[in-house]
């Protein structure tokens, strides 16, 4: 299946993300914990999917979809936000996000995010 990144400050959002994952099939091949380390390890590991949670500490989601997508226009993007914030979905879709996943989710929504956008 698929090699992926999970990018999210919180250590049991990323551990909850990976069991869903590896549970559907997929290879996570990085986890990083803010959008700076999201995108290290994007330019370094090249997954063919990232989850990116959009409120972190360093650089924040969008900041790091944006430099993502500049540097590979074909980068497949799923943000996941907490519930109640529509604005910055909408930025994320207008800054090339290819779905979305709204906190809580579940293995479905996951698992069909990453055959949606693959």
């Amino acid at each position: 299946m698929a090699k992926i990144l999970i990018v999210d400050d919180s250590r049991t959002s990323r551990k909850i993300l990976k069991e869903l994952l590896e549970g559907g099939g997929h290879e996570v091949v990085g986890e990083a914990s803010n959008g700076e380390e999201g995108l290290l390890l994007y330019r370094e590991l090249r997954p063919e999917a990232v989850t990116m949670d959009i409120t972190m500490p360093t650089m924040n989601g969008l900041e790091s979809l944006r430099c993502i997508k500049k540097e590979d226009g074909n980068a497949k993007v799923i943000m996941i936000t907490a519930a109640g914030q529509k604005e910055k979905m909408l930025q994320a879709i207008k800054e090339g996000a290819d779905d979305f996943i709204t906190k809580p989710f579940g293995a479905e929504q996951i698992l069909g995010a990453i055959e949606r956008v693959l």
